[in-house]
């Protein structure tokens, strides 16, 4: 584990969970060596409990991810500009995507084929401190 979990994770409104089934990139921000605010459009998914996403072993953006594990993410549906989530949370584990299979799932979700670039990656488990919903708008 890289932090500690809260003691009660925040939960995605079940409304919202369609926006890891569609492929509405996810926008990763976290603080930069110099304490600035960088974001980065991710494919993300969920496992029920903690946001995933990835990046390349020994990536700039694993490092900070490994670092500075306080990220935040937002997702805004492609086909309602008025259906998003906003998630604050900390990054509480980091594996290798075995055979590639995270990023391959990922590529048919958001491109309907293979990753092409088979390079070695690592999965980010993003645990769930704050979730701000769409509210009754569009």
């Amino acid at each position: 584990m890289l932090a500690e979990e809260m003691t009660t994770p925040a939960r995605i409104p079940d409304q919202l969970l369609d926006l890891f089934q569609e492929p509405a990139l996810g926008h990763v921000s976290y603080l930069n060596g110099k304490g600035q605010i960088v974001t980065f459009p991710m494919w993300v998914d969920f496992d029920g409990e903690h946001v995933l996403t990835s990046s390349p072993v020994g990536s700039r953006k694993g490092k900070r991810l490994r670092e500075g594990a306080q990220v935040s993410v937002s997702i805004v549906s492609p086909k309602n500009p008025w259906h998003w989530v906003s998630i604050s949370g900390h990054v509480v584990d980091v594996k290798p995507d075995e055979n590639l299979a995270f990023i391959d799932r990922m590529a048919q979700r958001y491109m309907g084929t293979a990753y092409q670039r088979r390079t070695p990656r690592e999965i980010f488990t993003i645990a769930i401190d704050r979730v701000s919903p769409t509210q009754s708008w569009g």
